[in-house]
């Protein structure tokens, strides 16, 4: 049987004294989200563009993710065969 899922990422994005933050929360169903953390700062040299602060703080909130996924599947994968898994992005 074909079965659809969907999991959600919400992504929030706070900015304070030329520095800014995004957390980015993996629902999953049942379990606890996943969490990754991204920083940026601006430069004192560089135009204060906040769209950009936002995209690189995403970014590395997402790369962050991606790595607690991968760290999951592993687990899932080393409880199921009783060895060492070695998965890469």
């Amino acid at each position: 049987m074909h079965e659809t899922k969907r999991w959600n990422i919400v992504i929030d994005i706070d900015e304070q004294d030329g520095r800014t933050r995004a957390v980015a929360r993996l629902h999953m169903g049942e379990t606890d989200p996943l969490v990754g953390v991204g920083l940026a700062r601006l430069n004192p040299a560089d135009p204060d563009v906040p769209e950009i602060g936002d995209e690189l703080a995403t970014a590395r909130a997402l790369s962050e993710l991606s790595h607690h996924v991968l760290d999951a599947a592993a687990e899932g994968l080393e409880q199921v065969t009783h060895h060492q898994a070695r998965l890469r992005i």
